[in-house]
């Protein structure tokens, strides 16, 4: 199983990353990369199960699952269910953690999944670069520190 683990620090209290983030079809909201996201069904995006249909800035469509999500612990965890990207059995999950000095948000950003040999490298810096950290450094513009 290849793997993927992105982490960051942005200024800002838990609760208002979160607030940013957990919304399962919200990511045009906050990830550059996200053109547009629907629920399929009209769901609820935080009922466990529902499924996001988004398509990418580039046009490439992406259907996700929604397996987990905790407004204690602050993480959503979820499968990819179709995608363009030459890989199978993807879970990841968007962890933010409190950081107490300074009232900051430690945020971790994981996938696993199963794909060939001569493409893991490739996937694992494309998705840890251009998704998860993408992701992050949006994050950080919006909550630019105080």
């Amino acid at each position: 199983m290849a793997r993927v683990f992105i982490s960051t620090v942005i200024s800002a209290p838990t609760a208002k990353v979160w607030e940013r983030v957990r919304d399962f079809n919200g990511m045009p909201k906050w990830h550059p990369g996200i053109r547009e996201s629907r629920i399929e069904n009209g769901a609820p995006s935080d009922q466990i199960g529902c499924v996001r249909d988004f398509r990418l800035q580039n046009g490439d469509r992406i259907r996700e699952k929604l397996l987990g999500l905790s407004d204690y612990d602050f993480f959503c965890t979820y499968t990819i269910l179709e995608s363009p990207m030459p890989l199978t059995d993807y879970i990841a999950t968007l962890r933010l953690t409190p950081i107490t000095d300074g009232d900051r948000t430690f945020v971790e950003w994981t996938a696993e999944f199963a794909c060939a040999p001569e493409v893991e490298e490739g996937l694992v810096t494309g998705i840890g670069t251009n998704v998860f950290q993408g992701g992050f450094d949006s994050l950080k513009r919006h909550f630019p520190g105080r």
